[in-house]
């Protein structure tokens, strides 16, 4: 999965928008990816009761209400700590979502 950061930041990292803590919208910016199997998911939730308890996985619906943690501590970008490897997400279905690889590793300062 990509992180999808929109182009309003005025910093750019190897020809790409650069992204801050901020940058946790689900869908817009935060894609669904792969199967979630969190019986906090009413999806899976129902599926699993359906199937009689059998854990039946369904399509990742990525609902994050709270910003990345913990960001570079310092570095901002738009007055907010900007997203370096290790950040997590948190969705508020039990999944954590992390920057494993960073696509970007040269920062331009418009």
């Amino acid at each position: 999965m990509a992180l999808v950061v929109m182009p309003i930041s005025l910093t750019i990292a190897d020809f790409l928008p650069a992204a801050n803590i901020g940058n946790c919208i689900p869908f817009a910016e935060v894609e669904p990816y792969s199967m979630c199997i969190s019986m906090a998911n009413p999806e899976v939730a129902s599926a699993t009761a359906a199937a009689f308890g059998v854990l039946i996985p369904m399509p990742c619906t990525p609902i994050t209400t709270s910003p990345w943690i913990p960001g570079a501590i310092n570095v901002l970008l738009g007055g907010l700590p900007a997203l370096v490897q290790g950040c997590m997400l948190i969705c508020d279905y039990a999944g954590v979502i992390m920057i494993e690889i960073p696509i970007a590793f040269n920062v331009e300062i418009l």
